[in-house]
């Protein structure tokens, strides 16, 4: 077994340790009669009428699809394709750009045209994007880069928003369903499909020694979706909205435009888009970088297991989510502080990484990082449910993206190539650093949640 196999097994065993740790012996001690109604419960969520087994099943497919792709993405085109380091940067931005410009209109959309069909419309994009991708043309990678960023925000909006719809149009809860639960479903199949496709896709490439079977492997995947989609599926539908707005309605919508100025304009809400845009653009970035950056800390001249590696970065990840649910369980710290923690933490990790002391300290630190990610999530969504009203949450989120694309889209013009790891991770740890001292200030001392 050689130190990557021996890493991706001891986090391997650290989740299975804290996923055991999630149960609390507390939980033993409930009455008789509380038992029998979550007895009930169980049986009522597992009763036909509120199965959301296909919904679940087509998530990890397209989940899988998307995740086969990542760990093999750079050195394709620059291993295989042999596209230099500069176009790939270039290559990488227009992914970004597309995805922030399709991002305002995807949604409405689907809501119009119906959201099954933005699924199946997802589905083929995201195949083509695949099949352009391994053909190793410009032209031709350009346009793959395009149809992925429009594939991207169709993923991250149109399937959630049918099972949400088709959730209650179904009336489900009466059957025993629980959205939350659901949700919790999904980021635990998230997380393992990423781990399971980590190693699949490494399994691949030294099957057959190219880097383009994971493409091809995840257009599979997607055809398989998509009739899943086409066969089990209902068609769901968002308001239409017509514009027949009275005098009242526009006083009402006046008052909408000020409260949305207000929520912007709120430190906490500001402090909060400071911090997501540092952290999830110093992600992005990340995921740009760690291979060249992991290349450079190399000190032999064999190939890295990059499927595996990534497959430890997922591994990492669900880790911290399974120790977050142990944290906020058992109340250990506010979650604003820990926001603070792991925005230093992060700040530590690229710090540490800018020049690199070895192979296996560098692959420890972006673990590290990974397990900052595997915890932002839950923290930051439950900051934004307490400081974010509930009739401008889409809106108020769409608005604190902004900089983020714009943020990433720059830096990455900035760099030109993805040789520059060491100047973009300095960078990237100064603006954490600021973020987690504007943070704190705003957070800690106004005795948010």
């Amino acid at each position: 077994m050689d130190i990557y196999h021996a890493n991706f097994a001891g986090l391997l065993a650290l989740c299975a340790g804290l996923s055991a740790a999630q149960y609390r012996p507390s939980a033993s001690k409930q009455k008789s009669s509380d038992n029998s109604s979550a007895d009930l419960k169980e049986k009522q969520s597992n009763s036909p009428q509120a199965s959301q087994h296909s919904f679940l099943l087509v998530y990890a497919l397209v989940m899988a699809a998307d995740w086969l792709q990542g760990p093999f993405l750079y050195s394709l085109y620059t291993e295989e394709h042999h596209v230099p380091p500069s176009l790939v940067s270039t290559l990488f931005t227009t992914g970004f750009l597309s995805g922030a410009a399709s991002g305002y209109f995807a949604g409405s959309v689907a809501d119009r045209r119906g959201r099954k069909a933005a699924c199946l419309f997802f589905c083929a994009a995201c195949a083509l994007s695949c099949v352009a991708t391994v053909v190793p043309s410009v032209p031709v990678l350009f346009a793959g880069r395009v149809l992925g960023g429009v594939s991207t925000s169709l993923l991250f909006s149109v399937f959630e928003s049918w099972m949400v719809t088709d959730f209650h149009n179904r009336e489900l809860a009466r059957g025993g369903g629980d959205l939350s639960r659901t949700f919790g479903t999904m980021s635990t199949v998230n997380s393992v499909v990423a781990i399971a496709s980590g190693v699949a896709s490494e399994w691949l490439v030294s099957v057959t020694g190219t880097r383009k079977t994971p493409f091809v492997a995840s257009v599979v995947l997607l055809g398989v979706a998509f009739w899943l989609i086409s066969v089990q599926w209902d068609e769901n539908y968002g308001d239409t909205g017509d514009n027949k707005a009275t005098i009242k309605d526009q006083d009402k919508h006046i008052t909408s435009d000020s409260k949305l100025w207000t929520t912007l304009t709120n430190p906490q809400v500001l402090a909060l888009g400071l911090a997501s845009t540092m952290f999830e653009g110093s992600m992005y970035l990340f995921v740009f970088f760690w291979t060249p950056a992991l290349k450079s800390a190399q000190t032999t001249t064999s190939a890295l297991p990059y499927g595996l590696i990534f497959a430890s970065f997922m591994a990492s990840a669900l880790a911290a989510s399974l120790a977050f649910n142990i944290i906020t369980e058992w109340q250990v710290v506010r979650y604003s502080t820990l926001l603070v923690a792991i925005l230093a933490t992060a700040n530590f990790c690229f710090f540490s990484s800018i020049h690199p002391k070895s192979e296996q300290s560098t692959f420890w630190v972006f673990c590290l990082f990974e397990a900052t990610v595997g915890m932002y999530w839950p923290c930051t969504g439950y900051l934004k449910g307490k400081l974010i009203e509930d009739g401008m949450r889409a809106q108020v989120y769409s608005i604190l993206r902004i900089p983020l694309n714009l943020f990433v889209v720059v830096v990455l013009l900035y760099t030109g190539d993805g040789e520059a790891s060491s100047s973009v991770f300095s960078l990237c740890s100064k603006l954490l650093l600021g973020a987690c001292g504007a943070l704190g200030m705003s957070l800690l001392k106004s005795g948010a949640p």
